[in-house]
């Protein structure tokens, strides 16, 4: 006799996918560790991957880390002239002395 099918909502699996990304524990040890069969995990995994990058990120997060390396990148630059302005006054203050 047949096995009735399961069926596993989507936070489910966007779980599990985390849990394997996030962790890094092998996909047969998280699927043993869910009671789920390695395959349909794995296939869950490569979905993801092929769906959205690294399959951990939704819309929102996605917005947000695009959010944070722009924020980055303008605190870089921030500091590149703050260097620049700190080099040239260190410059002035030896002419100064001497």
């Amino acid at each position: 006799m047949a096995e009735k099918r399961r069926k596993f909502d989507a936070e489910f699996r966007e779980g599990a996918v985390r849990i394997v990304s996030e962790t890094g524990r092998p996909i047969a040890q998280v699927a043993k560790d869910l009671g789920i069969n390695e395959t349909t995990l794995s296939t869950w995994v490569s979905r993801a991957t092929k769906a959205g990058g690294d399959g951990t990120l939704s819309v929102p997060g996605r917005e947000e880390l695009a959010r944070l390396r722009r924020q980055d990148a303008e605190k870089n630059k921030r500091i590149r002239e703050l260097e620049m302005e700190r080099d040239v006054l260190k410059r002035c203050m030896a002419l100064w002395v001497k």
